[in-house]
C-alpha cells in the first residue's frame, strides 16, 4: 500500500471513533484537531452527495478553528471536553455567520448574527463548526425533506426516510460525518431518526438544557438535546449543554457535569414496564414488533423483573396537539398571514389549528397536562422505567410525506405514525431512543427507555447497559466505511 493511500485509510478510520475516544488523542496530542476535522471534511466529500445530510459546509472556517485549537493544546491551555471535536449543527439552530435556513425558502440566505444558546455551549466546550443538517421545512414532520435542499436519505437503504426532525444529524452520525450532534424534539425528532438511522438520541427532561432564545420560554413541550452513535457519547454532549442559565427560566439547576461520568450500572432489582402499543393507543408494524421482543429477554438477563404495562394516557394526545398548534401558530402564524402559499400544506394546516383554539382551548388541556403528569408520577412509583417502540414504523420510503397506515390501521394525517413518540412528549418524561436490531431487509430499529419526571440519567444508564449487552449501534450502513 503506498504512503499516501495508507494515510486516507488512517483517516477514513478516525470518523469511526467514539467522541470519547476522540477527545482523549486530541487531548493527549495523539491526533491533532486539524487531522480529525479534515478526515470528518473528507468523510462528507466522500459520502454526502447521496444522502444529503449536511447541507451547509464551512471546511475553511472549521480548519482555521481546528489549527487555533491545535496550538491552545501545544500551550497547555485548558481544553473543553469536546475540544477540536467537529460538530454540524441542526440548521433550526441559529449560528453566528453561517446560513441557517430553517428548511424554507422564506429564510434561504438567513444568516443569523448570533449563535444560539446551545451552539454556544458546544462550542464554548471546544467544538469545532463544521456546518449545518438538513431539517423538514421549520422541523415540522418526522420526514426530513424541504423545498430548499430535497430530502435526506437513510444510510442504510438510501430508498428509504432518516426521520426527523433531527433527520440530517442522524444520517450525518451514522455515516461519520461528525462525532455527536445537536437536535430538537417536541414530537419525536430526537428519536425518530435516531431510530431510523441506528443511532442513539435524548429527548431530555424539559429544562434540562435550556433554549435562548425562544418565544415560548415557560413552555415544556419542545425541548434541545444529545445525539450520538453510542449513549456514552450522548451523555457527554450532555454534560454540555445541560446547566442552569439565567436566560431560561425553567432551566434546571443540576449542572451539566452530572452526566459527564460513568454510566455502568447494576440493573440487578429494577422494574421495567413494557408496552409493545401503549394499551393499544399506539398502532406498531408486526416487523417493528418482532425487532423488539428479544428486548424484554435482554432486560431479564440483566436482572430486570419485567412486565407488560402501560400507563394511563388518557388525554396526552390532545394536550400534545393543542400545545403543539399553540406553539406553531405563536412561532409562525405572521409568517403564514404574508407567505402561506410558501409554506408546505401540511405545515399551513397545522399554524391554522393554532389559530382556531379558544381559551377554553387552553385550559381544558392545561388541565389535562398536570392530570397525566400525576399519573405518570404514580406510575414511576411502581416502575422504574418503561421500554416500548421508538417508532411505529421501521424506516418508510423516502417519496412519501408520512405512512398512510401502520399494521393496517390508516393515519389520519402526518402527525398519528409518531404517537408512541409524542404521547411520551407529553407526559415530560426524558426518553432515551438506542439501537435495538434491524429488520429482514437491514432496516434499523429503536427500543425507547422513558423514565420518570427528572430521570435523565437513569434512562442513559439503562440504555447504555442495553446497548453494551447488544452491540446493535455497532452495525454501520452501507454507504462506504
Amino acid at each position: 500500500m503506498s504512503p499516501e493511500a495508507h494515510q486516507v485509510r488512517e483517516a477514513s478510520g478516525l470518523v469511526h471513533l467514539t467522541a470519547r475516544e476522540l477527545a482523549a488523542k486530541i487531548r493527549t496530542r495523539k491526533l491533532s484537531a486539524r487531522e480529525v476535522v479534515q478526515a470528518h471534511l473528507d468523510r462528507i466529500e466522500q459520502v454526502n452527495g447521496p444522502v444529503n445530510a449536511v447541507v451547509t459546509c464551512v471546511a475553511e472556517r472549521a480548519l482555521d478553528e481546528a489549527r487555533t485549537a491545535d496550538e491552545a493544546t501545544a500551550h497547555g491551555a485548558p481544553l473543553g471536553p469536546l475540544h477540536g471535536l467537529p460538530v454540524a449543527h441542526k440548521d433550526t439552530h441559529d449560528t453566528r455567520g453561517i446560513r441557517t435556513t430553517y428548511g424554507t425558502p422564506l429564510l434561504a440566505d438567513n444568516v443569523p448574527d448570533r449563535d444560539e444558546l446551545i451552539v454556544e455551549r458546544i462550542r464554548a466546550a471546544g467544538a469545532i463548526t463544521i456546518g449545518k443538517t438538513n431539517v423538514p421545512e421549520f422541523a415540522a414532520g418526522s420526514h426530513t425533506v424541504n423545498p430548499v435542499f430535497g430530502a435526506t436519505r437513510n444510510p442504510y437503504d438510501l430508498s428509504r426516510s432518516a426521520g426527523g426532525s433531527s433527520g440530517g444529524a442522524a444520517a450525518a452520525l451514522a455515516c461519520g460525518m461528525h462525532p455527536v450532534a445537536d437536535g430538537s424534539d417536541m414530537g419525536g425528532s430526537l428519536r425518530n431518526p435516531a431510530s431510523f438511522c441506528n443511532v442513539v438520541g435524548l429527548r431530555p427532561s424539559p429544562g434540562r438544557v435550556p433554549s435562548w432564545p425562544d418565544t415560548a420560554p415557560w413552555s415544556t413541550m419542545a425541548v434541545q438535546g444529545p445525539m450520538a452513535r453510542n449513549v456514552a457519547d450522548a451523555a457527554l454532549l450532555l454534560s454540555v449543554v445541560a446547566g442552569p442559565d439565567p436566560r431560561s427560566p425553567i432551566a434546571l439547576e443540576t449542572p451539566g457535569s452530572a452526566f459527564g461520568g460513568p454510566l455502568e450500572r447494576d440493573l440487578r432489582g429494577l422494574r421495567i414496564a413494557w408496552s409493545p402499543d401503549l394499551g393499544g393507543a399506539a398502532p406498531v408494524d408486526r416487523e417493528v414488533r418482532d425487532v423488539l421482543a428479544p428486548a424484554v429477554t435482554v432486560f431479564s438477563a440483566l436482572g430486570c423483573a419485567v412486565e407488560e404495562a402501560c400507563p394511563d394516557l388518557s388525554g396526552a394526545d390532545e394536550v400534545f396537539r393543542t400545545f403543539r398548534a399553540w406553539q406553531f401558530h405563536l412561532a409562525l402564524g405572521a409568517l403564514l398571514e404574508s407567505s402561506a402559499d410558501r409554506m408546505k400544506p401540511s405545515l399551513v394546516r397545522n399554524v391554522r389549528q393554532g389559530s382556531t383554539l379558544t381559551g377554553i382551548d387552553l385550559e381544558r388541556a392545561t388541565v389535562l397536562h398536570g392530570e397525566l403528569f400525576h399519573r405518570m408520577r404514580e406510575f414511576f412509583e411502581r416502575y422504574d422505567a418503561l421500554v416500548l417502540p421508538t417508532s411505529q414504523v421501521p424506516p418508510f420510503p423516502v417519496e412519501l410525506e408520512y405512512p398512510g397506515d401502520v399494521d393496517g390501521v390508516p393515519m389520519a394525517d402526518y402527525l398519528d405514525w409518531m404517537r408512541s413518540a409524542y404521547l411520551v412528549s407529553a407526559t415530560g418524561s426524558p426518553a432515551l431512543s438506542v439501537p435495538a436490531g434491524f429488520t429482514p431487509g437491514g432496516l434499523p430499529v429503536g427500543l425507547q427507555i422513558v423514565g420518570p419526571h427528572r430521570g435523565d440519567l437513569r434512562v442513559l444508564q439503562i440504555g447504555h447497559a442495553f446497548e453494551q449487552a447488544t452491540r446493535h449501534g455497532e452495525r454501520g450502513p452501507g454507504v462506504p466505511r
